[in-house]
């Protein structure tokens, strides 16, 4: 098989898939080719739509690929679905970022950081599919231990946890001009 249409069997089934594909189940597809094989056309795959000036691209998040809008195009695809843009309260943010950076742990844990009540937002999180109950803690009780799920690395843009940026990181962004950070001098 020519290359190109290899590359254009794996287009297609990153297009068709409902969920970020993985190169082990594109190589259940494609059986003859290796994952090293696929991992290379599916790089030239990313190249080509970054190096065309096309509305989509593919991006790697949550430990496969999918096809995604690019930001700058995100007004135009809010016209035509009538929606608004993911919105979380600062609480759900806060929650949210503790159980990325510290899971599995418990909502007893998540309130002891965040110092509030945190059952209605640990609700909220498990219906939204952001967060999922692990299993139980082995103490007294047998609590829930909740962790991040796929679609929190899908909604974030993230390719796995270890692309969370580190505390550092975000110290850097507090100390910089970013205006998301920008202390309120009035």
């Amino acid at each position: 098989m020519e290359r190109e249409d290899t590359k254009a069997i794996i287009e297609s089934l990153i297009f068709a898939s409902d969920s970020p594909l993985t190169i082990d189940k594109v190589k259940e597809v494609m059986e003859e080719m290796s994952k090293e094989e696929l991992k290379e056309l599916v790089g030239e795959l990313i190249e080509e739509y970054q190096n065309h000036k096309r509305g989509i691209f593919i991006r790697e998040v949550a430990y496969g690929y999918q096809f995604c809008t690019k930001p700058e195009q995100a007004q135009w695809i809010q016209k035509l679905r009538r929606t608004k843009p993911y919105h979380l309260s600062q609480p759900t943010m806060e929650t949210l970022a503790i159980i990325a950076y510290k899971q599995p742990l418990t909502r007893v844990e998540v309130e002891e950081v965040r110092g509030v009540d945190c059952a209605g937002i640990l609700q909220s999180l498990l219906e939204k599919k952001l967060v999922t109950i692990l299993g139980r803690k082995d103490v007294v009780g047998r609590p829930f231990l909740y962790g991040t799920t796929p679609k929190f690395l899908e909604v974030f843009g993230l390719e796995n946890l270890a692309s969370l940026p580190t505390l550092e990181e975000i110290e850097q962004l507090k100390d910089s001009n970013f205006p998301l950070f920008k202390k309120d001098t009035e």
